[in-house]
């Protein structure tokens, strides 16, 4: 692994135990001292290089920052171009797949040949360097274009995890001294791998299915949480992976059914280990908000942000989950200045921050200040000019936002009836105050309130869009209220008044989105199968679509897993 003058395998193993002690300063916040650890041996050492991109790339991943981003692509290359030279000399998949067939598979294993060993842990790091860099892809790109367009790389990494897998499967494999190290890296490539592409919407897996890829979410979390529980380099990858999975992925991208108490599981021994650390402190915080422990939430935040001064933009994401927490609150003025905070020290969608602080002061009451003389209509006038684009795309949240700030362009504008409640929805926050009856009685509280307003105004020609905005937002409050009946009839009302909507087409596949979850919670499986196919195939060119499209998928998985009993024949206009 480098010129020192030992044996290789003397420097494998010394690589992994200072590569696993850079990755405990970074978990104990000592993040510059783990990259200087680090960075000497960047060029020389192909764990050395992938452990220093990989914390670059942790940071992205949870700052959002797009030059964060743009830093931890471009150090996961140097990193790759490192794995590189300790490959062997021949095309991957053919060398190994080779040696499957002619079951000659002692000659390249994790503990025979010293020159093999060597060559195997390259293989599973370059692999590693590619899938991180598809995960940056994502990160800046949610509908997957820029993944589709660099498939051959992305399917190198994925077949390579594929042969390796098939490898330590093998009644020939000889396990080596490192050879935890190794097949803890084979789980975390086929378990997020699995995990990551069950969750495509069927129209982008269709795509991936031409050129090789297939997922299945029951392996890949099996795979995952078998890499997060043995002693290796990516025992805490697999594990935050997980944690992202179960406390990000599941809710913005899904249907809002998370394991939270197996987070917890997993999060536990490293809370304990790392009491102070800021990542788990955070993911501590995001766990109690999904519990509906909003105010214990809060509490962990403010420790994670205590916990440590140097990485700052790791405090943005406890404002922006700080935000979201005052708004389940309705403390609009608290809500205001976490967004207001992030306006001004955080680079990644100044349009979407903007949008926030003008959303909650519209929520202000007539005897509430405006902070700072900030004014609403003013806020919503300059966030069309503020886009901003990442690797030449702009942001989901970001687009959206510039579309319902459009309306206060015009001289005379129409106000926006609940904006912070519209996007909450579109983070899901619905499925974390659902856990709360006092919280959800509140926002109902609100939304009727904004209703009975509305009635009171004059028509304009974004009624439709108005009232239908409110009856979604309604519909999911009366619906984790138990309301059933109620919710079900404000969710037809959007599909049946579909045609009077101006611009808010999200409105009608997501209504039927929400329905169908509702059916699945009744046990109403076929008619939610229903519904979720007309929501997928009938709809387009909408706002946040892709992010639907991942919803959609993650409740036909939900339909299609689950037993076939308890139906009912429940007549619905949507149907």
């Amino acid at each position: 692994l480098s010129s020192s003058g030992r044996s290789p395998t003397s420097d494998l193993n010394v690589a992994l135990h200072e590569c696993m002690a850079a990755l405990d300063l970074f978990l104990n916040n000592k993040f510059s001292d783990a990259l200087a650890s680090l960075q000497a041996k960047t060029k020389d050492s192909m764990y050395h290089a992938l452990t220093y991109a990989t914390i670059l790339e942790m940071q992205a991943m949870m700052t959002f920052d797009p030059q964060d981003i743009l830093n931890a692509g471009n150090t996961m290359k140097e990193a790759q171009a490192t794995c590189q030279k300790f490959r062997k000399k021949s095309t991957v998949a053919d060398s190994i797949n080779n040696l499957v067939h002619r079951q000659s598979l002692e000659h390249f294993t994790e503990g025979n040949v010293i020159s093999k060993c060597i060559e195997i842990h390259a293989e599973i790091c370059y692999a590693e360097c590619l899938l991180q860099r598809a995960a940056l892809t994502f990160l800046q790109d949610e509908n997957m274009v820029s993944f589709i367009k660099g498939g051959i790389k992305v399917r190198n990494s994925y077949q390579t995890y594929r042969e390796l897998d098939s490898l330590i499967q093998s009644p020939h494999y000889v396990k080596g001294e490192n050879h935890l190290h190794f097949e803890g890296g084979v789980k975390l490539g086929v378990g997020a791998f699995n995990l990551t592409l069950s969750m495509f919407p069927a129209r982008i897996l269709r795509l991936l299915a031409f050129v090789g890829f297939s997922g299945n979410k029951e392996h890949g979390l099996q795979q995952l949480q078998e890499g997060a529980s043995s002693y290796s380099f990516r025992s805490v990858l697999c594990t935050m992976l997980l944690l992202c999975y179960h406390t990000f992925m599941t809710f913005v991208l899904g249907t809002g059914k998370g394991n939270v108490e197996e987070a917890e599981k997993l999060l536990k021994p490293y809370l304990a280990r790392y009491p102070k650390g800021a990542i788990f402190l955070f993911f501590a915080g995001r766990i109690e908000t999904l519990k509906g422990n909003i105010d214990a939430a809060v509490k962990r935040y403010e420790e994670c942000c205590e916990a440590q001064q140097y990485w700052k933009q790791f405090h943005h994401m406890c404002y922006w989950e700080l935000m979201w927490c005052f708004t389940y609150k309705r403390q609009w003025k608290m809500a205001f200045f976490y967004a207001d905070l992030l306006s001004k020290e955080n680079t990644w969608s100044k349009a979407t921050y903007i949008y926030m602080k003008a959303a909650y002061l519209s929520m202000f009451g007539p005897d509430d200040c405006s902070p700072f003389g900030d004014s609403k209509v003013e806020l919503f006038r300059i966030v069309p000019s503020l886009k901003l684009k990442i690797a030449g795309k702009s942001l989901p949240t970001e687009k959206f936002a510039i579309r319902k700030a459009r309306r206060y362009l015009s001289s005379n504008p129409i106000p926006l009836p609940v904006p912070p409640l519209e996007m909450m929805y579109i983070w899901n926050g619905y499925a974390v105050i659902g856990k709360c009856p006092n919280l959800t009685e509140g926002m109902l509280e609100t939304l009727i309130e904004a209703e009975e307003a509305l009635a009171r105004s004059s028509a304009t020609e974004l009624l439709a869009d108005d009232q239908c905005v409110i009856k979604l937002l309604k519909g999911l409050c009366l619906k984790h209220l138990g309301k059933m009946s109620e919710a079900e009839d404000h969710f037809n009302y959007i599909y049946v008044n579909q045609k009077k909507i101006k611009y808010d087409h999200y409105l009608i596949p997501n209504a039927l989105l929400e329905l169908a979850i509702l059916y699945l919670d009744q046990d109403r499986r076929e008619e939610a199968i229903k519904l979720l196919e007309r929501a997928k195939q009938n709809y387009k060119n909408y706002s946040m679509e892709t992010r639907t499209h991942f919803r959609i998928q993650a409740a036909l998985h939900q339909a299609k897993s689950a037993p076939e009993n308890g139906m009912h024949s429940g007549a619905s206009s949507a149907v």
